[in-house]
């Protein structure tokens, strides 16, 4: 297989993991006590991956410094587990980690099933977790997230099937075609 780009293994080393510390904001992030990792010149983990799930957490408010402060190149983070926190929302800050491949949400306290749509700018985002948030309830939950998102290949820890992405994509168009149709009567 040809790469664009030589591939950087020391990325890919397993996760930061600051799970079960009963933190309830990013501010109260500890500062030791993580299991060794690979670490750069400038202490900064070579991983692409951080858990944060069972914790208190209840936003998402200064996750772009946690990563600064942990990792080695935080752009380029692909996986984030969230979940078991007591997140509300899906915060607009998750749509900067433009490299994010996997992201768990579940068992949070997730109501808005229109924050899935602000996701969409991940365009790498394959894998998603969202069970256990209020917004499954909804009717039509499953469909709603996989016409948001396209690219998935997993939700809720099962496979995306060829006939979930053809109702999506029926879905898009004629969710598309009746905004336009809107517009062109505003008009």
């Amino acid at each position: 297989m040809l790469l664009d780009r030589p591939l950087d293994l020391s990325m890919y080393g397993p996760p930061v993991d600051l799970s079960f510390n009963n933190m309830r904001a990013l501010s109260q992030v500890p500062r030791s006590g993580l299991r060794p990792l690979s670490m750069n010149a400038d202490n900064k983990y070579l991983s692409r991956s951080l858990r944060l799930c069972n914790n208190k957490i209840t936003s998402v408010e200064g996750l772009q410094l946690t990563l600064s402060h942990f990792l080695a190149q935080p752009s380029k983070l692909g996986w984030l587990d969230l979940s078991f926190n007591k997140l509300t929302c899906i915060d607009r800050v998750l749509c900067e980690l433009r490299e994010l491949r996997v992201l768990y949400l579940h068992g949070n306290r997730i109501w808005n099933l229109s924050g899935v749509d602000k996701l969409v700018e991940l365009q790498h985002l394959h894998t998603i977790t969202l069970h256990g948030n209020a917004i499954e309830n909804y009717k039509g939950y499953r469909r709603h997230v996989i016409s948001a998102l396209p690219q998935l290949k997993r939700m809720d820890f099962s496979a995306v099937t060829r006939q979930e992405r053809v109702m999506a994509n029926v879905r898009r168009r004629c969710t598309g075609c009746s905004i336009n149709t809107k517009e062109a009567e505003d008009h």
